[in-house]
This record gives C-alpha cells, structure tokens and sequence, in this order.
C-alpha cells in the first residue's frame, strides 16, 4: 500500500468525511463550485475565501498556503496567512505567503471547519526497501525503527546475533550521508543536491557504467557528449553521438527532488514507454529510455533546428503569422496522432495494466515545440510528450505547485489549476492556442503582475483578448484564438483536429 494523506473533518457539521490521497496532487480549498474540499459557509457575508488556501500533496509530504484570504488559516492554533482587513483580495494575493510544512496529527481551522492530518507511511526492510505487510510487522521488527522482511531475514540468519542499525541514505552518485535532505518518510535511490548541481558529471559517470556493462545502461552505451542544448529545473539535455553509427541524439537526464522508490521509478518508466510508442513525423521521437542510481535518462530525435521558443528570441521576441501558422499546424497535426494513438501501458483502477488509446501532453509550450530541417523543409515535432507532467505525478519532482517553486502557469487552464490530475486532449488544445497566441505577440495569454499569486490569477482572471496586445492581427484569427482561451467553464475546442479546422478557416 502506497504512503498516503487523510484530511479528517473532526470540526463542522460534516464531521467525520474524509479526504484520501495516495498519489501527487494539488487541492485547493474554497467556497467555490471548482474547490476541493469545498466549504459553503452558513454566514453572509461569507468567511470563507472563494479560493482560501492551497495543499500541496506529495505523500507523505503535504503542504498548505493561505491565499491571502480575509478570516486566514490556522495550522495547530498559529495562524499561517490571511490579508488586513483594509486590504483588498488583489492585495492579498500579491502576498505571496510562505507554504507551511504540515505532520501527521496537525490540525488545520479554515473559520468554522477544523481538518486533522493523518499521514501514513508504510513500513520497508532496511535491506532491500521491500514493502512489509502490517501483518507482518512484529515478526519482521529487529529494534525499535528498525525492520526487515522474510526473505532478508533468512539470508542474514548467521549476523541475525549482532544488534542491527538503521541504514543510513547515501547518495547514489557520491556516497555521501544524505539523511538531512532524502525527509524522514522517504526511502529509494537519491542523488544529493551537490551532485545534482552538475548533471554533465552524473552523465560522464553513466556513460562509463555502460562502457563496463551495466545491464540498467546498455542503451546509451557506445555514446558520446558534444555539447549541453539546454538545462531545466530537474536536469539536462545534451547533444550525443553514437561512436559506431554516428548517428546524433538529444540525450536527457532527468534528476528526481526525491528519493526515487520503486513505486514511483515503475510509475514514471511506464510514461516513459508510452511516449516511446508514439511514431509520428510532427512528434519527437523517444528511442529509448532507462533509470539507473537515482537518474532517469533518454535517448531522443536531435532537432537541429532548436525550439520554438529560441527562434522567437532570433526573431527579436516573436513571429510573424506567416511563419507560426505552419508552425502550430503541423504541431496540431501531431497532438491529433497523439490523441488517439495506441499505447501500451495504461493503469485501471484495479491495478490491471492494460494498452490503451490516447496520450495527453499537458505541458505544451513553444519551449516544448521543435523545429527539423530547414527552409521549406523544416518540420515542426511535438517533443517532451506528457513526460515532464508524468515525472511531476510520479511525486519525482518533490512539491513545485506552491510559492516560488511552482513557476508561472502561463500555458495552463484554470482547469488544470483546479484539477491537477486533469488530463483530457482540450488542455492540450487550450495550450496550443495560447502559444499561438505567444508567437504572435510575444506576450502571454494572462497578465502576471509581479509579486501576484501566480495561481490566484490563473484561478481569477481571464486572458486578455489578443487585439489588446497587437491591433494588427486579423479580426477572424483574434477571434478564433480568444475563444479557444476562454476557460471561464468548459473549453471550447475539445480536440485538436476541430481546432486546426476552425484555424485553417480563419487564416
């Protein structure tokens, strides 16, 4: 059983309902139609936010923010944010308030509902880091904290004497004791933030690992660094060629905030091989893909004409319509394969893993779009497909949805804010629309004033209709792109090919 969080209601008339998570997510709680939990307050007028406060879940690590709200949000007692009485809910959410840290039993007060935090954390063999049963807990236990399963047990029967001691983290790459950053509740392969400051050097490592045999690497075997093409928040890419074939690949590291447990290395391999599945002349190809002490790598179509978001910079900050047209075309005509494509792997609710039909990007931007070729040759690819999303729902990119860390939605509906889990093909359409709309202006859909809660205004605001920005783009295309960006309630364009319909018309 996988760690998980419970909000318990101990404090208002829904007393006793609870709210389970066992996988990564986000909730944000309110009195508004789209919260989850939902709080409709007797009084009037309301105590209770539209959008009061934010959890940021990562089991067994769960997180709350204040949105800035009038009444404030209380952790144990202490209050943890809320805006003066004088200040207004747009001055509220530009105080950014600092996320808090919640442990198991804590109790949270939004007015007059109380939660209780209970977290559970299964518990695993100091060996091998298998899962042990609950029923077997008192035969596997050595020492207080300290437990081993059946199969480890029967293997140490002659040390089984010496009084056993918690093993200690390392870092898979240094070998360092890493018990102050792996977090108390988690146990896997993880690389210290030392060593994750220089991605080029794990690689080097790795690719010496693969030289000498490594079963985990004999895909990137033979390969050899030319250059960084570019660096993100959890790794890096760089230009590889392959010493026999010399054929040239875009090779990735990916490099997980937390330790990596088997649940989550399974979770996210399994993305992983459904992105490989996917062969489509406007989608970057996925050769192949591994993780190996505490990295996960792949092997990936080297564009040679860069991202979307580079030539813009080249262009002086945006494109003219003659040259994103095409561009959003083609990358439509990939997300309509893609939509519909069979892959292989897709988790049912009882666990089954069966294939499946359709993948969901879910973080398309013009960095995200790729160009091949050049002149009137060149080829607008699809690339990173749905894997940054997945790394982020297999808990691999630690807490990055509150404060600082989240990064600004400027690509994502409200829906997406709303629901994390949200994966439906119009999201990938929204995006679409609103890198469009990026090419175009050189500006984003929505306004992110500086110091405002960036979720706040994904959640509050709406995008500013394209005429504002640049007067000269045609009424029939302006109009076209406002309504494929009102998410206000549903989405208007559920797929990618009536999309690129309605585009083709308006051009």
């Amino acid at each position: 059983m996988p760690a998980r969080i419970t909000l318990t209601v101990t404090q208002s008339e829904n007393a006793g309902q609870e709210f389970v998570f066992d996988e990564r997510t986000t909730c944000i709680v309110g009195r508004s139609q789209d919260c989850y939990p939902r709080l409709v307050p007797k009084e009037n007028p309301p105590t209770v936010s539209r959008h009061h406060c934010l959890f940021d879940i990562n089991p067994p690590d769960i997180r709350i923010r204040d949105f800035g709200s009038l009444n404030g949000t209380f952790v144990n007692g202490h209050l943890i944010g809320r805006r003066e009485k004088h200040q207004s809910k747009e001055e509220g959410a530009q105080l950014n308030l600092p996320e808090h840290d919640l442990k198991d039993g804590d109790e949270i007060r939004i007015r007059e509902t109380v939660f209780r935090v209970s977290i559970y954390v299964p518990t695993v063999c100091d060996q091998c880091s298998a899962e042990i049963p609950d029923e077997q807990l008192v035969a596997a236990k050595l020492v207080p904290g300290v437990f081993r399963c059946a199969a480890c047990r029967g293997r140490a029967k002659m040390e089984i004497a010496r009084v056993p001691s918690r093993k200690l983290p390392r870092c898979a790459k240094c070998g360092k004791d890493v018990a102050g950053e792996i977090g108390e509740h988690r146990h896997g392969d993880y690389v210290c933030g030392s060593c994750k400051s220089d991605p080029l050097e794990i690689l080097k490592v790795m690719l010496e690992a693969a030289k000498s045999g490594d079963k985990d690497l004999l895909s990137i075997e033979g390969y050899s660094i030319i250059r960084e093409l570019g660096r993100g928040g959890f790794g890096a890419v760089y230009l590889a060629r392959h010493d026999r074939s010399r054929e040239q690949v875009a090779l990735k590291v990916m490099l997980p905030e937390v330790a990596a447990d088997e649940r989550a290395k399974a979770l996210f391999l399994r993305e992983m091989r459904n992105t490989r599945a996917l062969k489509h002349p406007n989608v970057v190809n996925l050769h192949d893909s591994g993780c190996s002490r505490g990295t996960f790598f792949c092997t990936l179509e080297f564009c040679e004409g860069g991202s979307v978001d580079k030539l813009m910079e080249a262009r002086g900050g945006k494109l003219p319509l003659a040259e994103a047209a095409p561009i959003v075309l083609q990358a439509l005509e990939g997300l309509i394969y893609a939509h519909h494509a069979e892959i292989p792997e897709v988790k049912l609710a009882d666990g089954r893993i069966v294939p499946g039909r359709g993948l969901v990007h879910r973080d398309l931007k013009p960095h995200n779009i790729f160009l091949k070729g050049t002149g009137s040759s060149c080829v607008a690819k699809v690339a990173d497909y749905g894997l940054s999303k997945a790394f982020d729902a297999a808990g691999l990119s630690g807490q990055t949805r509150s404060g600082t860390a989240s990064g600004t939605p400027v690509f994502m509906p409200r829906q997406q804010v709303i629901n994390f889990k949200y994966a439906k093909p119009d999201v990938d359409v929204w995006a679409m629309a609103a890198s469009l709309y990026n090419m175009l202006t050189g500006l984003r859909p929505r306004d992110f004033p500086r110091g405002k809660d960036v979720w706040q205004t994904v959640l509050e605001t709406s995008p500013v209709p394209i005429r504002q920005r640049d007067a000269s783009i045609p009424r029939k295309l302006a109009e076209l792109i406002d309504l494929a960006l009102d998410d206000r309630k549903e989405l208007h364009f559920k797929t990618a090919a009536d999309f690129k319909r309605a585009l083709m018309g308006a051009l």
